[in-house]
């Protein structure tokens, strides 16, 4: 059957209506970065390739970019008094232009963290293929090895285990749960999204200057030695830095401001006091890794002396943890968040010990600023190795708070073994392990044994990917029906989750055994005898790889065609299980007002879920509030 003009111009108005944002937003950016690098090139007279003409061309590209996706219209114009003439879309297309839904914000972030995942995942693959064997036989040389494993750990680090959840889940449900219509600054909010895409494609076009030498940390002296894709390290932490701390602001001001009525800090849900300790953590010590990375970056365009061989070189890694280490709790906070949240539902049983989960919260809080030191062991003084083992091993007491509240909820509660709850107790047995073995790297001694080795990089995989990744597919799970209005299926759902587990343990478990034998990391070569430990490590690593597509598959098709979701399919009590699936514009037909507790699960219910209820929570009994 023939296509008339008429059906083509159809077709032509519809693709260009779902990618006309995306496409501006793409051409604004690339004139921007133009015309920036262009300019710098003639004032200061180098080549539009060199590193200054490079920033402000990337720097420029950035605004055009943001600009020409919608920001234009819809916030920058209006503000200045001009009219607002932007359609933020509807279906798919919203998705692909500036949007100051919150809801649509946190899928953006979602897809760009599932992206990025997709990428680094891609990389560690094959950082496995050429660690298969002792020979650099993948890669060119042992510097591109370097460069590779640097993007992969800074992706992995600052644009997927923030963006996951901080930015998919916190910007979705962090309004849900309070009751709210959306964030408080909703065009900020809008804004925030806009960064994470650049940011990342910084760190993968290092290699095309390079790369970098000095891995996700950025060391100094030997970043001033790097090629110029250091340059391009530094301009990509930068900018994601830049939108996490706008979804800081944003989840605190919600958080204290937009609170439904009843709804007092002794009943706020817990994912919504992760989120709240996260944002604060952000907001205190994102400023400290951008001034690093501003200093960096002057070292390297002026050049000034902050960093190099005549510098303060040290001062780099004191800047760089001082961030470092709180944002492995900014990461963790988050998942622990979804643990205390999946785990009363699926267990259905009274959350255990409400008020200690707040005192683990707050004491992490406040000492994970104070432990910064123990990832410089082996380059500090001795006077300072005592008082910071000793706040390392403290910060265990208010994790252990945590992570007992969570097993006294399990405790005797009536478990239904679905997804969101298999992934939750997979992320809170990966956990175990890498706390525990945390414990060597905290102590002086041991650790000056096993630092730089291949223990390390397993405690902090497991740490990492272990509790964060398997939390965020738990989160995925058990809001998929809220955000797709679908179901997804349950037994493949299983299945990946029990793969994804056996295949982690095979890939990283080795680690600490390769470590102990004294399998240095950031090397692409290394001697025979480790060579069973590493093919172990590398089949293990492509089975985990290849069991990401289960889950991946298993939601996009239900994104598409699963069956239709209630709006509380899991008998939930907190209010994002109040509202359809997915939730309307303004989230709620009615204001709700909350009672109660939302942790009430201690009494004989119906097994049905609790459809056309009020959005009111009801009381335990018992249950404080």
């Amino acid at each position: 059957m023939a296509v008339t003009s008429s059906e083509l111009t159809r077709a032509r108005v519809a693709w260009l209506a779902l990618l006309g944002p995306l496409v501006r937003a793409l051409l604004w950016g690339l004139a921007g970065y133009g015309l920036g690098s262009l300019a710098t090139a003639v004032l200061l007279g180098e080549s539009p390739t060199g590193e200054r003409a490079i920033t402000i061309g990337y720097l420029a590209g950035v605004g055009g970019w943001v600009l020409g996706g919608g920001a234009w219209e819809a916030w920058v114009r209006p503000w200045f008094g001009g009219p607002s003439t932007w359609d933020e879309g509807a279906g798919v297309a919203r998705y692909l232009r500036f949007s100051t839904d919150h809801k649509v914000i946190g899928i953006q972030y979602l897809w760009a963290a599932a992206a990025a995942f997709l990428v680094a995942g891609l990389l560690a693959m094959a950082i496995r293929l050429e660690l298969f064997t002792p020979a650099v036989d993948v890669f060119g040389t042992a510097q591109d090895y370097n460069s590779f494993v640097g993007v992969h750990g800074a992706l992995m680090i600052f644009a997927v285990a923030v963006v996951a959840i901080v930015g998919g889940f916190g910007n979705y449900f962090v309004p849900l749960l309070l009751g709210a219509e959306d964030m408080t600054f909703p065009s900020l909010n809008g804004v925030s999204w806009w960064f994470v895409l650049p940011g990342v494609a910084a760190l993968l076009a290092s290699p095309l200057l390079g790369g970098f030498q000095t891995g996700w940390t950025g060391y100094a002296p030997l970043a001033a030695a790097s090629p110029p894709g250091q340059t391009l390290y530094y301009l990509g932490i930068l900018t994601l830095g830049f939108s996490s701390l706008l979804t800081a602001i944003n989840v605190i001001a919600t958080t204290v401001y937009l609170r439904a009525p009843g709804l007092t800090w002794g009943r706020l849900p817990m994912f919504s006091w992760a989120m709240l300790f996260t944002a604060l953590l952000s907001l205190m010590w994102l400023p400290v890794v951008t001034v690093a990375m501003l200093l960096g970056l002057l070292d390297r365009l002026v050049p000034t002396d902050f960093f190099g061989a005549t510098g303060l070189p040290q001062l780099w890694q004191d800047l760089f943890w001082l961030f470092g280490h709180p944002e492995v709790y900014i990461i963790m906070l988050a998942a622990w968040g979804i643990w205390l949240e999946v785990i009363p539902v699926f267990a259905r049983k009274t959350l255990f010990g409400y008020r200690w989960a707040l005192a683990g919260f707050l004491g992490i809080t406040f000492l994970s600023s104070a432990v910064w030191v123990h990832h410089m062991f082996a380059t500090v003084g001795e006077v300072r190795l005592l008082p910071f083992m000793t706040t390392t091993e403290l910060i265990s007491i208010p994790t252990g708070f945590m992570y007992l509240v969570a097993i006294g909820t399990l405790w005797q509660g009536r478990i239904r073994l679905a997804a969101p709850m298999l992934f939750v107790l997979f992320s809170m047995l990966n956990f175990l392990v890498g706390g525990a073995t945390g414990i060597f790297l905290a102590d002086v001694p041991s650790d000056l044994q096993l630092t730089d080795t291949f223990f390390v990089v397993g405690h902090f995989h497991y740490t990492i990917v272990g509790g964060m990744i398997f939390a965020w597919l738990a989160g995925l799970h058990y809001w998929f029906p809220k955000f797709s209005g679908r179901m997804y299926s349950e037994r493949w759902a299983s299945i990946s989750a029990w793969w994804l587990l056996v295949a982690f343990n095979l890939t990283f478990l080795p680690m600490f055994l390769s470590g102990i034998e004294g399998m240095n990391r950031r090397v692409a070569s290394y001697l025979p005898y480790l060579q069973d430990f590493n093919t172990l490590t590398s089949i293990g690593g492509f089975l985990f790889g290849i069991g990401f597509l289960i889950p991946l598959v298993n939601l996009a098709w239900s994104w598409r065609f699963g069956a239709r979701a209630a709006a509380d399919p899991w008998a939930g009590k907190t209010l994002e299980w109040r509202t359809s699936s997915p939730p309307p514009r303004e989230n709620f037909d009615a204001e709700p007002v909350v009672t109660a507790d939302f942790y009430g699960y201690g009494r004989v219910e119906p097994e049905a879920p609790l459809f056309g209820r009020s959005i009111e929570p009801e009381p335990a009994e018992g249950s404080g509030t």
